[in-house]
């Protein structure tokens, strides 16, 4: 009987290792392979009664950048002001304050450091900076909303090397500031920084020494940057207003370039990619599916600006799944569509808790395992199914307020970091930890 007992400990350890070996962190945008899958096991498959738990609280000004979390840390950023930095949809104005990189404990929300700068912000919706932060081993990388880039060390916050790409690079910060989040490939850190011949430019990641610059734009618009393999190729994505280009990651040489032309400089989705086609939209259906040569090296236009078809994204990046691609159009509503044809299948107001559009109505739509976790502008998070016969709801619960304000409406427009069994979730007051493990 003892043996038996002693076995059955044994196997329950090595169940709890194993459950505790499959944990990872977010310690980027979209997660750990920047493509929105939470692969963790593990997690509620319905929310305890009263809501799952919030286990921290931290205080936080205004932002829209999501937590990247790694290692035990927590990396957030804000901006601090003393002026009322609510305008006018699309307006600009400036305003002087202080944006900040803060490093929490992950288990208590406890500061361990932070980093912090002045600036004068020029950029509409100015609550805060747009990047999550970039964590690649003992370095963080922060880019805020009017191109200061910081490379900081993990532990102490200390500043390894910066930029400021209004003074270096002579651009001028877009309408809704920097937004298009860095990238890490191997030695080198590619941020999108805009300009004549350098729309992408590919840093040390140790020193911040210039490597290469590739491409121009009037604009810089939106769009991360991101890498995949497209005719035995490893491709640079550059989606921006005014075209789409695949480029090599190593030299920052084009290989292939498509028009696009976008609707005021709104180009903010990264590119979805299937075998050799590459989905792209953006603002006022303006709309592409590019067909990219066997070689790799070449490119054309299958469909274009399909009115009343596929998906103008604004604020979500769109989900793909086989061949059906989900996301939230400018008007809010969740559609499902054909990659192929870009033909909607069904839409739905429901994770809006609407029977109508909502402009920029916001759901961020991150997978785990065969369901979807959605965290809508209202502080909802949301379990679901999606597939081609609609919208499935299996449970939701409000977890945080939102703080902001657009088209007349209190909104929170801040993608979660999906780490460690947890959601770390912020607005533009405070950053959460919520408690989604099973057990």
């Amino acid at each position: 009987m003892a043996s038996i007992r002693l076995t059955m400990i044994v196997l329950g350890l090595f169940g709890l290792m194993a459950t505790f070996a499959a944990a990872e962190d977010w310690p980027q945008w979209m997660g750990p392979q920047r493509d929105n899958i939470w692969r963790e096991k593990g997690i509620v498959d319905k929310f305890p009664e009263g809501g799952p738990k919030v286990l921290w609280r931290t205080p936080l000004a205004g932002g829209y950048a999501g937590p990247a979390v790694a290692d035990g840390r927590v990396f957030v950023t804000d901006y601090t002001s003393s002026e009322n930095v609510k305008v006018d949809n699309f307006q600009r104005k400036e305003f002087t304050g202080t944006e900040r990189v803060l490093c929490l404990d992950e288990q208590t929300g406890k500061k361990l450091w932070e980093h912090e700068y002045p600036v004068k912000y020029t950029v509409s919706y100015p609550a805060g900076p747009r990047c999550t932060p970039t964590v690649d081993g003992d370095r963080v990388y922060f880019l805020g909303a009017e191109g200061h880039l910081f490379c900081c060390d993990v532990k102490k916050g200390t500043v390894h090397w910066s930029k400021h790409f209004a003074e270096e690079y002579g651009t001028k910060t877009a309408l809704w500031g920097y937004a298009s989040h860095p990238l890490v490939d191997g030695d080198k850190l590619i941020c999108v920084v805009g300009g004549e011949g350098t729309h992408a430019v590919a840093f040390n990641k140790k020193t911040g020494e210039e490597i290469w610059r590739t491409e121009s734009s009037t604009e810089q618009g939106y769009s991360p940057p991101s890498i995949v393999e497209i005719g035995g190729l490893r491709q640079l994505l550059l989606f921006r207003p005014g075209a789409i280009s695949g480029v090599d990651p190593e030299t920052g040489k084009p290989y292939w370039s498509v028009p696009y032309e976008a609707s005021n400089g709104s180009v903010i989705m990264t590119p979805i990619v299937k075998d050799r086609y590459v989905y792209a939209a953006g603002y006022s259906n303006h709309n592409l599916l590019v067909e990219v040569g066997e070689d790799g090296r070449s490119a054309k236009a299958v469909w274009q600006d399909l009115g009343k078809q596929a998906i103008s994204p604004v604020n979500v990046q769109p989900f793909l799944v086989g061949d059906i691609i989900y996301g939230c159009d400018q008007n809010g509503t969740l559609y499902a569509i054909d990659l192929a044809t870009g033909e909607r299948i069904w839409g739905t107001n429901e994770h809006l808790n609407s029977e109508r559009p909502v402009g920029s109505g916001t759901s961020f739509i991150v997978k785990q395992g065969d369901r979807f976790w959605l965290f809508n502008e209202q502080g909802e998070l949301i379990i679901c199914k999606l597939d081609r016969d609609g919208y499935h709801e299996i449970d939701s619960t409000k977890v945080i307020d939102p703080t902001n304000f657009a088209f007349g409406r209190e909104v929170v427009w801040c993608m979660p970091a999906y780490a460690n069994r947890h959601a770390y979730i912020r607005n533009d007051q405070e950053c959460i930890c919520v408690d989604l493990s099973a057990n």
